[in-house]
């Protein structure tokens, strides 16, 4: 048994990403305000052939047909992923309150006010014996918010005693910042956030294309090649980048075309590059730059893009680890905390973060099964 601490609750955090990578589980204590404990946490890559059928429904907008048997496969291996988490941990079901269930966004059009997530709360709960609350995005994308990025708020509570104006970049299949400022004055907001560009997910698509893996590991295929600088330019002048945040994306929101006829290398480094330009492209549209960049997700991972990345920004970009964060954990760890403030009936997202009118709350709850 594990010891209660005042007005902390013990929650699961889950996250399937857009890198379809597989899943992310954290086990967190957290008061849903500015208490964060992190206990444990796994990942748990989906295989080829699941991930084949998941990258399959990307682009739908309903659950009928194979998406409902992928969403019904996702939930299962989402449960799997709990128990093997709370085994690890050595942690009963009995003292978990909740679980925070992000499901895999296989569609998000902001724009129309749309954004769908599959994955099925009501049998997550009920695999699990324990409560569930999921379909985050919704409610903030029906108000006519952007959906994302909801971690901006779990970044704040972190971020105590850090230097500021802090960015919190966080790349995965898309990449999203959360800027952090002072303590807000009248009127001013404190944390700014926004979807960036491209992350991984352009150069994973890439390297999958020519038969060379999953992803360009540790960025050594873009280390070898030159970034094709006009190649470059066309990308950039896709007019997302001339928005203000908040402003979000979907996985698919951009034609790798401007690259199709370069070399693997030469692709994989002007991809690099691209995911590196379009986050520097960010800082004019923010409060003030920040002073520090701390990167989370697996991007962090990539030094060529790392390094492209300190380039352009000219500040300190680090990963997040360098504070005490586990970078590969803070994605999970935030839908454990946005659960729990949830249940709470505080906003999981603010005007400044994701463009709703007025600060959001959100998500369906489903009881313990």
């Amino acid at each position: 048994m594990m010891e209660a601490k005042e007005g902390l609750r013990t929650v699961v955090g889950l996250m399937s990403g857009t890198s379809m990578d597989g899943i992310d589980a954290a086990l967190l204590r957290t008061d849903g305000r500015d208490r964060v404990e992190a206990l444990d946490y796994l990942t748990i890559p989906y295989d080829d052939g699941f991930r084949t059928r998941l990258r399959g429904c990307l682009g739908q907008t309903g659950n009928n047909g194979p998406v409902a048997e992928v969403e019904r496969d996702l939930t299962d291996a989402h449960a799997d992923a709990v128990h093997r988490l709370l085994d690890k941990a050595g942690v009963a079901a009995a003292e978990v309150e909740l679980i925070g269930f992000h499901g895999h966004t296989i569609h998000h059009d902001p724009d129309r006010r749309l954004t769908c997530q599959i994955g099925d709360g009501a049998r997550l709960a009920a695999a699990t014996g324990i409560a569930v609350v999921n379909d985050l995005r919704s409610a903030d994308v029906a108000a006519g918010g952007q959906g994302a990025p909801l971690v901006p708020l779990f970044h704040r509570a972190l971020a105590h005693g850090l230097p500021r104006p802090l960015a919190v970049l966080n790349i995965g299949g898309v990449a999203n910042v959360s800027w952090i400022g002072s303590d807000p004055q009248e009127g001013e907001a404190d944390v700014v956030a926004c979807d960036t560009g491209p992350g991984n997910a352009l150069i994973d698509d890439w390297v999958l294309r020519h038969g060379l893996g999953r992803f360009d590991a540790g960025g050594a295929l873009a280390a070898a090649g030159q970034v094709d600088d006009a190649a470059l330019a066309v990308l950039m002048a896709h007019p997302y980048f001339g928005r203000p945040a908040p402003k979000s994306l979907d996985r698919d929101a951009f034609d790798p075309a401007p690259v199709a006829a370069l070399s693997p290398q030469d692709g994989a480094a002007t991809l690099t590059a691209f995911t590196a330009e379009s986050v520097a492209s960010v800082v004019p549209h923010l409060p003030a730059p920040p002073v520090r960049w701390l990167v989370c997700g697996g991007g962090r991972h990539n030094a060529t893009l790392m390094a492209m990345l300190a380039d352009r920004l000219g500040v300190p970009v680090q990963p997040a680890d360098t504070v005490g964060w586990d970078g590969d954990a803070l994605e999970a760890q935030a839908f454990g905390y946005l659960a729990v403030r949830s249940r709470l009936g505080l906003p999981l997202s603010l005007p400044a973060t994701t463009g709703v009118p007025v600060p959001m709350p959100g998500g369906v709850f489903h009881p313990a099964g």
